[in-house]
């Protein structure tokens, strides 16, 4: 007797894939978008490096004492991300999780454009610039994984074959 092996549908393997995909993204690092911000990228982009790969505490002291305006736009930001992770990851306490950021970048947003009256009938062109910024939080203590999820087998390292020694021609012939 033949057995029939029943096909499932391209559709549901692909769905399949994407409620895989969102379960592992239930945990793990947290990001957090801030879209229009109206000052231009390279204003932002001063702060944000500042910033960048710090420890969460530490950089929350920077932006709070800085005297730029993007500052406190990022300030609010990072707020926004720590809690953003501490949603994700309910399990974990924060003071424990040691925060850092991971991931920080400032885009180009929509350009406003006017123009100026100058002298003698001119116009010139004022380019009002905004930004994006993405802010990514994660923790520097590494999420244990469930021991089912762990794979047992390790795989093997190919054998090298020891190379032949060739023989020259300056070697005497006895």
């Amino acid at each position: 007797m033949e057995e029939t092996v029943k096909k499932t549908k391209r559709s549901v393997v692909k769905r399949a894939k994407l409620e895989a995909i969102k379960e592992a993204a239930k945990t793990g690092p947290a990001t957090a978008y801030l879209k229009d911000v109206p000052t231009s990228p390279r204003k932002m982009r001063l702060v944000a490096d500042m910033i960048r790969g710090t420890r969460v505490n530490h950089a929350l002291n920077l932006l709070k004492y800085e005297a730029k305006y993007s500052s406190q736009k990022l300030e609010k930001l990072l707020l926004s991300a720590i809690s953003n992770w501490s949603v994700k990851n309910s399990d974990q306490k924060l003071e424990e999780a040691d925060l850092f950021i991971k991931e920080i970048f400032v885009d180009g947003g929509r350009q406003l454009k006017r123009l100026r009256p100058a002298p003698q009938g001119r116009a010139h062109r004022i380019r009002k610039r905004s930004n994006h910024v993405t802010l990514v939080v994660d923790s520097m203590v590494p999420v244990v994984e469930k021991p089912e999820a762990k794979k047992t087998e390790k795989a093997e390292k190919p054998v090298k074959k020891a190379a032949k020694k060739k023989s020259t021609k300056k070697e005497t012939k006895e």
